[in-house]
């Protein structure tokens, strides 16, 4: 008797949809809370969702591309699915805590798996101060932004915004400014994961900006704090020839 119950879950493109249809005809369907493994059905962005969306079960996630790139998903095949799950190896991932407050000091905490990037909201420039360990690094750094990436959301905004790529199990973040312009020639910075991270927002009334984890937003914030979240886990599992570290990996090659 197979050990595996999945939960299918699907974004709702007709591709997608068309695909969970079969495999639930194949494959059957449990409640997520009865389920021993959620199977994801989508892009990149879905499989982000599905994350956030599952994170306190703690639940294994299984993705497979029904989207576009499909960084964090296994190639889509109908066949031999509890044999792929059982062969697959699993990947732990600890998303960011932030917790912002906005001008009128309430405070708003959101989880990030991907990044926490700070966004200026009008046309100038936004400044703001880091600390890091409560040692002030950096005094006003003039800037479009800045974000805090965990290795898993290092090869997407981070990247985009010329940050390092990280290994999955380097045990780092990465801070990365967005379109520094003072101090102009400072890129950023590699820093432990136990590292606790404070943005003080310069002028925010004249210079107001907002913060983003993942898909929750803050907007007219004053004060950001970013640290890993070591208490929760999310455990991603790929094919052995898809592994999201060699993925990562690969990625540092792609000219």
């Amino acid at each position: 008797m197979n050990k595996h119950r999945i939960h299918f879950t699907a974004s709702m493109t007709d591709d997608a949809q068309s695909a969970c249809r079969r495999l639930i005809h194949q494959y059957g369907q449990h409640k997520a809370e009865e389920a021993t493994v959620i199977v994801a059905l989508g892009g990149d962005g879905f499989m982000l969702e599905s994350m956030h969306r599952f994170m306190e079960s703690r639940l294994p996630i299984y993705g497979m591309n029904k989207g576009t790139v499909g960084f964090l998903l296994n190639n889509y095949d109908e066949e031999n699915l509890y044999e792929r799950l059982e062969d697959a190896k699993n990947t732990r991932l600890h998303p960011l805590r932030m917790v912002a407050i906005d001008k009128h000091g309430k405070e708003i905490e959101a989880l990030a798996i991907n990044e926490v990037s700070l966004l200026r909201e009008t046309r100038q420039t936004a400044k703001i101060g880091i600390s890091i360990d409560g040692s002030v690094k950096v005094e006003e750094l003039t800037c479009d932004g800045i974000l805090v990436a965990t290795p898993a959301g290092s090869t997407a905004y981070n990247l985009s915004a010329h940050g390092p790529i990280l290994p999955v199990n380097a045990g780092v973040l990465a801070l990365t400014p967005i379109s520094a312009f003072r101090p102009r020639r400072w890129r950023g910075a590699i820093l432990p994961r136990e590292a606790h991270i404070e943005f003080d927002i310069k002028d925010s009334i004249k210079r107001p900006v907002s913060a983003v984890a993942d898909a929750v937003e803050v907007r007219d914030v004053k004060n950001v704090k970013v640290e890993e979240a070591p208490d929760i886990t999310i455990n991603l599992l790929f094919d052995p020839e898809h592994n999201l570290e060699q993925r990562i990996l690969d990625e540092q090659f792609m000219l």
